[in-house]
């Protein structure tokens, strides 16, 4: 019927999630685009021993995405119409004006000194002098603050002073967590490295965070992120969706949270890929909020001649984290 739909798949090593993709298509080629659902689980169930990794559910993430935008195109509605409705006007997105994300700058000690914990508020307080008290502060531990630093830096802070606190541990360890939401003020959030339901449902039920940050490329697409939002309902938990995507993911992003009730925030920047690869349809007012996606599907203009253009450009490739400490020790990030 020549309709195509798009996808964004984030935070890979381009050369081996294109050839995944190209794979995985094998099973769904030839189908009813629009049997998203029972396409996401031939996918994601297509063999048992790489079922549920990160280069699988990120890659099914961009399927997903795609399959969304045929459909929201065949039936000519934009996809928040197909998830049931939008439940917002507009969608809180930051960074803006009045909302802001700071973070520690790189990789810390397991334990801080007085310095290094004063540096750690410091950004914060710069942060809120920026956004003023009607303003909102989030800061990102990265997972590169060890626990015990964390008890340190958040024991100066008020249940005011942030929107959240996130990724403040490694993902995996619910004991430690709970350590952490003992002893820190301020409201936590974390989920953008928990794929799908199976990863979110342990730490929902543990009742360690305040707010979820599912992300929509990497857990399994729009269908999981809109099943991961019903859950995190249920445990009377917002979602606050994380997002380093393009305009494409993003937008595919807002889809979702413009359609379920539970929701705080989103994350969305501007410039990961040159204006040109993805047009999108929405924008930003000055207190921050953005309007809704327009247009059928996805409602984003992708040109595929930038994209290929983009994706010969050496400067973008890929290349592999190296965080190390100051004594050359391989430190989380």
């Amino acid at each position: 019927m020549g309709v195509t739909g798009w996808g964004e798949i984030n935070n890979m090593e381009n050369d081996v999630t294109c050839r995944l993709a190209e794979s995985l298509s094998e099973i769904i080629i030839g189908e009813n685009p629009t049997r998203i659902e029972h396409h996401w689980q031939r996918l994601f169930r297509a063999h048992r021993n790489i079922r549920g990794g990160g280069l699988m559910v990120h890659t099914i993430s961009a399927i997903d995405m795609a399959l969304w935008d045929i459909a929201g195109k065949l039936w000519n509605v934009p996809v928040y119409r197909l998830l049931g409705g939008p439940c917002r006007d507009k969608v809180w997105m930051y960074p803006s004006p009045k909302a802001i994300k700071t973070g520690p700058g790189g990789s810390k000690p397991f334990a801080g000194t007085p310095a290094e914990i004063k540096e750690l508020v410091q950004k914060v307080r710069d942060a809120r002098e920026q956004v003023g008290p009607d303003g909102a502060v989030m800061f990102d531990a990265h997972s590169c603050l060890p626990p015990p630093i964390v008890k340190q830096f958040a024991s100066y802070l008020k249940a005011d002073d942030l929107l959240f606190l996130e990724e403040a541990w490694v993902p995996g360890n619910i004991e430690v967590m709970r350590k952490i939401r003992e002893s820190v003020p301020v409201p936590l959030a974390t989920g953008e490295r928990d794929r799908t339901i199976w990863e979110v449902r342990e730490i929902l039920e543990a009742q360690v965070i305040d707010i979820l940050q599912p992300d929509c490329g990497h857990g399994g697409g729009i269908s999981q992120m809109k099943k991961v939002a019903a859950l995190a309902e249920a445990h009377h938990v917002p979602i606050a969706p994380h997002c380093t995507m393009s305009h494409l993911g993003l937008t595919a992003s807002l889809h979702v949270a413009a359609s379920v009730p539970f929701f705080l925030i989103h994350e969305g920047y501007k410039g990961v890929l040159p204006e040109s690869v993805a047009r999108k349809t929405w924008e930003m007012d000055e207190e921050g909020y953005v309007s809704l996606p327009e247009g059928p599907g996805l409602g984003v203009e992708v040109d595929e001649a930038s994209v290929i253009e983009t994706g010969k450009d050496a400067e973008r490739k890929f290349t592999w984290p190296d965080s190390r400490l100051k004594d050359g020790s391989v430190a989380d990030y």
